[in-house]
């Protein structure tokens, strides 16, 4: 589990069925096999070195996923997963990616701060409210606005300069993860242990 609070960005390698990653902070306690958040995808780590891990994509990753566009070169958010006495100070994000997103503006609001704009699958719907939940890339963030099939938040100025939003472009695709409990509260509505 991630609160989708970012620690580090880090920076691809290799990109292919093997991600190879640099980086330095998330890797300070890591071990073979543990779990690291990249653009909010949980990945295991593999061949860690002083400045670098490697993970396998699966065929699932790479279809659900905007992992598969990485390019040498690019930058990834990363995060480590929490602790037990760690203050979510995000919200619960598992790193299990929903579908992507198309981004479609980021605007600049004056004093640092922007306005994102993302294209969301209908399938998602659902799960969106005004003021909700929602892992971008794996950042947490808060849904200011719905119209249609767009959803805006505001982006900070420390978040700005602290992860890859900086550098995304129009056009490009972002990972969603909506938030699990949305998910859990609809299954119990479907299946009659509660009642709407």
């Amino acid at each position: 589990m991630f609160t989708g609070i970012i620690e580090e960005l880090g920076t691809v390698a290799a990109s292919d069925k093997r991600l190879l990653v640099m980086c330095s902070t998330v890797l300070a306690d890591a071990h073979e096999g543990a779990s690291i958040a990249v653009n909010g995808v949980c990945l295991t780590a593999l061949d860690l070195t002083r400045d670098s891990f490697s993970a396998d994509l699966a065929p699932e990753t790479l279809a659900r996923t905007n992992l598969g566009d990485l390019r040498v070169g690019a930058r990834v958010n990363l995060e480590r997963p929490v602790t037990p006495a760690t203050r979510l100070s995000g919200h619960i994000v598992q790193g299990h990616v929903d579908a992507t997103g198309e981004l479609i503006a980021l605007n600049a609001l004056g004093d640092e701060n922007w306005w994102l704009k993302v294209r969301v699958p209908a399938a998602l719907d659902r799960y969106l409210v005004h003021k909700g939940s929602i892992a971008i890339d794996g950042i947490s963030l808060t849904i200011a606005a719905l119209d249609g099939d767009v959803l805006g938040v505001t982006i900070i100025p420390h978040t700005y300069a602290h992860t890859t939003l900086g550098s995304r472009r129009v056009g490009e695709r972002v990972n969603l993860e909506v938030d699990v409990l949305a998910k859990h509260v609809e299954k119990l509505i479907q299946s009659g242990a509660i009642r709407p």
